[in-house]
């Protein structure tokens, strides 16, 4: 049990807490009391063949209500057996598989039900004793999916996690049991999935079910199902060796089509990537792709495959939508960084047993380097556009995460599990997975770091080359750890490259803006937004849209001028404004975006306040914001004298 330390807190505060150390202890207690019984959800998986093939069969096709209907039957033998439900889900870095979303759990053997029960301490295991002469039993249940925000089906299509739907055994890995799927669609849908039909030659479709080829539970759990009523499969490898396919079902057939230049641009991500990373770890792969504003957005990695969910007008309101781009690239460098090449503390033998997130900074951050630079390679951004997104990431971390005071970016690893990615009150001050794009800001560092000590000749190209590259073909995962990643980089120039990356990883306030002048560049401000932040500003997908003005008075507000956060000791917050309070009025007129524009601007240079009308919690009151250095909005600029390594590294090659 940790420590916990009551010094200096408030007696409130100290009795709370108190009373949870009693609570914990005594809970402590019954468990170390209750490891006296066998709890077979607890014996450590054994790398050993479960004996059999579990079929499972998901009901997809109710559409109006969104229920799956699940029936599994599991080969066994007589005695205690555990099922499990996955806990710790690839992806997401934490563990929550949606076990409220289980219901209707019915076990039985030969037509005769099976009482079961849920574990004491694990309520993602459930306890049954087979009876003499069973040789399998049936499992069935619902998964019953949100119906109120980031719906995971609806009436035009779905996007389906076989981990959200499958029971199995304990006490083995996941990749020694075999599984036996299938799944029955709605009406007249076409789907998408790395997993291969059972018999491609004879139709392995009967009506509206798929069967597919029995495959590891482990490489199930990695082969989601993207299904719609409008789908359109697209070729992005054509005359190459390994299959490459864009799977995309949409709201609309008119969301389907894509100019040549857009499918072009699709194709060279492809090719770029593979340049890249000189090898490729798949046999096939699909980019499974939703364009909806129904659906839930999605950016979820697996091995020969990816979720992928953006607006529905991604092709054709392409000019708009500059944001979001990224997507694609992120997930699919993830075939390569995160799910061949893994940090050892996070692979698991199985999904209930805990993850390490310790090197997310490698597993993410890198991925979101090689996202947005793949992006600009491939042509799906235009230089100005990749410029423009790597100002606004910039400006977060020079003026937008003061959290760095007293927590480091290895720290931010533990915020999937801490936060499980819910909104916060003050994100800037307790920031949030910042090992996404604080591990860009590094990882550019390193690029350019590596360009300096070799006069320009290796960069971070060659990291990615030699550390990913490694075993082409294979898909069977490489796990490294810190030492392995600084060995990499020195075997491409020799350097401290430990110490280098602690002193941005593991200490407080990393150099994380020092990239940016090492690659000819530096960031500053103007009171005009670029084209790529105006088109952030208009996209329409709730979730994402975000009126930032946290570069100068400190705050941010959704589309319903809601304040989502405030930056710490910023302007707002200095004259007491609160997350969750609704911005009703600027100087007196009704509040738009371009109202507090205006009176941001107009403040400028002056003495006078800007009022603000807030309603919080029922009550209206006025805030004076006292702050006149009017808007400020990032941009990247040329040092002049200086290589240009930025237009090196988003070069495409050849």
């Amino acid at each position: 049990m940790p420590f916990i330390s009551l010094a200096g807190a408030p007696a409130g505060s100290r009795r709370a807490v108190a009373g949870f150390v009693v609570a914990v202890s005594t809970l402590l207690a019954a468990a170390a009391a209750g490891a006296q019984e066998s709890r077979s959800d607890q014996v450590p998986p054994q790398d050993t063949p479960y004996p059999g093939t579990v079929a499972i069969h998901v009901d997809a096709s109710d559409t109006a209500q969104g229920i799956f209907r699940v029936h599994e039957t599991i080969p066994v033998a007589a005695g205690p057996l555990t099922l499990l439900y996955p806990q710790w889900i690839p992806g997401a870095h934490s563990p929550s598989g949606p076990i409220a979303m289980l219901a209707g759990l019915r076990l039985g053997a030969g037509g005769k039900p099976l009482m079961w029960k849920r574990d004491k301490y694990n309520v993602y295991a459930f306890h049954v004793d087979v009876p003499a002469g069973v040789s399998s039993i049936d499992a069935d249940f619902q998964y019953l999916s949100s119906r109120d925000d980031g719906f995971e089906i609806t009436d035009r299509m779905m996007d389906m996690s076989w981990s959200s739907m499958a029971l199995y055994p304990a006490g083995y890995f996941s990749r020694d049991i075999t599984f036996a799927p299938s799944v029955t669609l709605a009406h007249g849908w076409q789907f998408g999935t790395a997993l291969e039909r059972a018999d491609r030659d004879r139709a392995s479709q009967s009506g509206d079910t798929v069967t597919f080829k029995p495959v590891t539970f482990n490489n199930l759990v990695d082969s989601p199902i993207y299904a719609g009523q409008y789908f359109k499969r697209v070729d992005l490898n054509p005359g190459g060796a390994t299959p490459v396919h864009l799977d995309i079902v949409a709201d609309a057939p008119k969301y389907l089509e894509m100019t040549p230049e857009q499918l072009n641009a699709h194709r060279a991500l492809v090719t770029q990537a593979v340049k890249l990373f000189g090898s490729h770890h798949y046999d096939h792969y699909d980019f499974l792709f939703s364009l909806s504003d129904v659906l839930g957005g999605n950016g979820t990695e697996h091995h020969q495959s990816s979720e992928d969910g953006l607006d529905a007008d991604y092709f054709t309101a392409w000019s708009d939508n500059a944001p979001g781009r990224d997507l694609l690239a992120h997930e699919y460098t993830h075939s390569w960084n995160g799910k061949f090449r893994r940090p050892a503390d996070l692979w698991t033998p199985n999904f209930n047993v805990p993850m390490g997130d310790s090197l997310l900074w490698v597993y993410e951050g890198q991925t979101q380097y090689w996202g947005y630079v793949l992006t600009a390679r491939a042509g799906l951004w235009t230089p100005q556009q990749f410029r423009d997104a790597l100002a606004m990431t910039a400006a977060n971390y020079e003026r937008n995460r003061p959290g760095f005071q007293w927590r480091t970016l290895e720290d931010t690893t533990n915020d999937a599990t801490a936060a499980h990615r819910m909104g916060l009150p003050y994100r800037s001050w307790q920031m949030s997975e910042d090992y996404y794009s604080g591990g860009q800001m590094m990882w550019l560092d390193v690029d350019a770091m590596l360009r300096a000590l070799t006069r320009d000749k290796k960069s971070l190209d060659d990291f990615a080359h030699a550390f990913f590259g490694v075993d082409d073909g294979s898909y069977v995962t490489k796990t490294y750890t810190f030492d392995d990643v600084a060995a990499a980089l020195n075997g491409v120039a020799a350097y401290d490259w430990a110490g280098f990356l602690r002193a941005r990883v593991a200490t407080l306030d990393p150099p994380l803006q020092d990239g940016l002048a090492a690659t000819g560049w530096k960031l500053v401000y103007t009171d005009q937004q670029s084209d790529y932040e105006k088109q952030y500003d208009s996209r329409h997908e709730p979730a994402r849209h975000l009126y930032n003005f946290a570069w100068s008075i400190g705050l941010t507000l959704n589309d319903k001028n809601e304040v989502n956060d405030v930056r710490w000791n910023g302007p707002a917050f200095k004259a007491g404004i609160s997350t969750g309070a609704t911005l009703i009025a600027v100087n007196g007129e009704a509040c738009t975006n371009e109202a507090l524009k205006a009176a941001i601007a107009a403040a400028k240079g002056g003495k006078a306040p800007i009022q603000l009308l807030l309603k919080y919690q029922g009550g209206y009151r006025t805030v004076p914001v006292d702050y006149h250095d009017g808007l400020q909005y990032p941009h990247l600029v040329r040092i002049e004298g200086t290589p240009d390594y930025l237009g090196e590294i988003i070069a495409a090659r050849k």
